[in-house]
């Protein structure tokens, strides 16, 4: 059995800014594995340790230093990765970014792809429900919990009003949550051996893509302006001499919330 997750190397959120382009600078700024994926890292290794027999395999899209997200989720465990980069990704939007990841799924095959709720830079949540859609696969998204046998992958999630047990059979695409459990701390023994671990890189040639259909040319949205996030401004104290209360109620009046 294959399992293949689906990792991003993003933008520490602290440093995150746009380019002169208008796309996230990932050039210039510090990044690492985005956290949400550390979950479904966590949960994929899991699985093997628990006694599945499967191979786990990394697959990620992005420029050059993407694959250090790579080599992070690989000393957590796992086997390999794929690194699909080409200049021509830049300025991709979700929908692009769910082609070119369903064709390396193709190419790289699985049984299973495990994917984060959301990536930490765009937290759109539609990616891992695209690519379901373009491969035809059966999708469990918001899983607290999983587990695969007699192939089926079944999760637990909470709803609204309901904690709900749903099952898919394999191959079939499941979204974990920050509920599933800490992800584990790769110690450094780990680290230098992911360093030796297999890394394939492919380019969308080898996908069938053309440069046409990705970045900023085949994005279906695009950014028009950005401007930076204003400084916080002094908040109002109320200083309590027997009036707070009245103090408090204009305030609230003030501002339209009262």
């Amino acid at each position: 059995m294959k399992i293949v997750v689906l990792v991003k190397h993003v933008p520490e959120a602290s440093e995150a800014r746009y380019a002169d382009d208008l796309t996230l600078d990932r050039a210039s700024v510090d990044g690492r594995l985005s956290e949400l994926d550390e979950y479904a890292v966590e949960q994929a290794i899991s699985l093997v340790e628990k006694g599945l027999p499967a191979t786990v395999t990394y697959l990620t899209m992005g420029p050059a230093h993407a694959a250090e997200g790579l080599r992070k989720a690989l000393a957590m465990g796992g086997d390999d990765a794929v690194h699909v980069s080409d200049e021509a990704l830049h300025g991709s939007d979700s929908l692009s970014t769910s082609l070119v990841l369903a064709k390396a799924l193709e190419h790289v095959g699985f049984d299973l792809v495990v994917c984060g709720m959301a990536s930490t830079d765009a937290e759109m949540s539609v990616v891992p429900a695209m690519i379901a859609d373009r491969l035809g696969l059966p999708q469990v998204t918001f899983a607290n919990s999983l587990t695969v046998s007699d192939g089926s992958v079944a999760i637990r999630r909470d709803g609204d009003t309901a904690v709900e047990d749903v099952t898919a059979d394999l191959p079939a695409l499941v979204s974990v949550t920050d509920r599933t459990g800490e992800a584990r701390y790769p110690s450094f023994k780990l680290i230098l051996a992911a360093k030796k671990k297999p890394l394939t890189t492919l380019t969308l040639a080898d996908l069938g893509i053309t440069p046409e259909q990705v970045g900023l040319t085949g994005a279906a949205s695009a950014v028009r302006s950005a401007a930076p996030k204003p400084p916080r401004q002094a908040g109002v104290v109320v200083v309590d001499e027997g009036d707070a209360a009245t103090q408090i109620a204009d305030f609230l009046v003030t501002q339209k919330l009262l």
